[in-house]
């Protein structure tokens, strides 16, 4: 009988697995990462690694296995309102910190994950497996593969997406709501070095709560990441190489000058969901499984790396021969994820919705109060301290 069994191999199936070395571990995963981009070419999809995060990912050795050339800091953020005037700037330097975030890859990060997993002692990988029924008992819990493989394990962590089948046959109910936008993304050659500065436009209600964001690659690239409505991203999919080009220089107001497309346009559905709790008994959610947030902070991927950190450290900290699978254990993890999910959660849809709004009022408001914040260093630290966790 395993102690822990991970459903689910992305990011944070395979961060937990990592952390938990010495234990007696199955990862389940659905299908291992595609291969990293080629040392010319860049992923279309990139994540802003906190700090915080990339502390915890070279405690599990991985962080190292990127190579320093394709980790790409953020020294500088700066955050327009939607009159084109409004300004919220952020400074690693300011206070005192080397960098705000770190850009990497996806496909960088899961090979640098999943390198060396399999001579993890204690680990036994059940690879290009998908969970399909899961019964939970008073000793154990029973999992059957879709292979007709069975297996046991005190502890189920469902760390397999937003439609989590580990959630559903828990128990544990989901509050979900579409956005009723994508994510368009896709990596740009830039005409001006963007010298390590991430910059974000909230577009307001004249585009229906759009929100521009260009982070900072090596070299003279950046990736971006636009949130339209539905219809907007179709029609964004659709522009020529040139076109989308062009478009993205004027609305950005050629901050890293002319942009010329380096990787074809991609989309993805936005969403809002949040599990009603992070844990029944021998069950634990983590990641996507456990709560989505709208990309306009970045710190989607941030809460799911948390995740795996902190209930690593329960699990690793529980006192010998204690069950890994008992509720009352459980509940630490739950009670130390709550207050970082809730304010993360608060905070970003707020915005969202904030930008959102219609009437002239309102975005007066909204704009005055991006250059309040920015007037406030001690709020502007405040806020910078708890997205770099």
């Amino acid at each position: 009988m395993f102690d822990v069994a991970i459903a689910g191999g992305a990011l944070v199936g395979a961060a937990l697995a990592r952390g938990l070395r010495g234990a007696r571990v199955a990862l389940i995963a659905p299908e291992q990462p595609a291969p990293a981009p080629a040392p010319a070419g860049f992923d279309s999809r990139v994540y802003a690694i906190s700090p915080g995060n990339a502390a915890f990912l070279a405690q599990l050795g991985v962080w190292n296995a990127i190579a320093p050339a394709r980790r790409t800091p953020v020294h500088a953020m700066r955050v327009y309102g939607d009159d084109g005037e409004s300004l919220l700037e952020f400074d690693a330097y300011r206070t005192g910190c080397s960098e705000l975030a770190w850009i990497v890859e996806d496909g960088l990060l899961r090979e640098a994950l999943w390198n060396g997993l399999q001579d993890q002692g204690g680990l036994k990988l059940f690879s290009a497996a998908s969970l399909e029924a899961l019964e939970l008992g008073a000793q154990r819990a029973s999992l059957r593969l879709k292979d007709g493989r069975d297996l046991a394990a005190q502890l189920v962590v469902g760390a397999d997406g937003a439609r989590s089948l580990v959630r559903a046959q828990a128990g544990i109910t989901a509050a979900e709501r579409s956005y009723g936008q994508r994510a368009v993304v896709a990596n740009f050659a830039c005409g001006r070095p963007h010298r390590n500065v991430a910059y974000q436009w909230f577009q307001g209600a004249r585009r229906q709560g759009a929100v521009l964001a260009l982070l900072p690659l090596p070299g003279d690239h950046v990736s971006m990441v636009w949130s339209v409505p539905d219809a907007e991203a179709a029609r964004l999919l659709a522009l020529a190489p040139a076109a989308l080009a062009g478009e993205v220089t004027l609305v950005s107001g050629a901050a890293v000058g002319e942009l010329a497309l380096v990787t074809p346009q991609r989309a993805f559905p936005l969403q809002q969901l949040t599990a009603a709790r992070l844990v029944a008994p021998r069950v634990a959610l983590a990641g996507d499984a456990a709560h989505v947030i709208h990309p306009l902070a970045g710190q989607g991927a941030n809460l799911g790396l948390q995740d795996a950190r902190v209930l690593a450290e329960v699990l690793r900290g529980r006192e010998p021969g204690r069950d890994a699978g008992e509720l009352r254990l459980l509940r630490r993890y739950e009670r130390g994820r709550a207050e970082d999910i809730l304010a993360m959660r608060t905070t970003v849809h707020g915005l969202f919705r904030l930008f959102e709004a219609g009437g002239s009022g309102v975005a007066r408001l909204r704009n005055a109060g991006l250059n309040f914040a920015d007037r406030i260093p001690v709020l502007k630290n405040l806020l910078m301290r708890h997205a770099m966790g």
